[in-house]
């Protein structure tokens, strides 16, 4: 049987607040490399 670590109150916020972080310096790394193709491969700016 496995056993779980409970977590604190304290603990979940904190890894939630990680969490959201990271999803949003992820979304926001794939929106730059969206506009880095659409200028190098559209021609966006000529």
């Amino acid at each position: 049987m496995i056993d779980t670590v409970k977590l604190s109150e304290t603990q979940k916020k904190s890894r939630r607040n990680r969490n959201v972080a990271l999803g949003l310096v992820l979304a926001g790394l794939c929106v730059l490399f969206y506009i880095i193709t659409l200028v190098k491969v559209g021609g966006f700016w000529n």
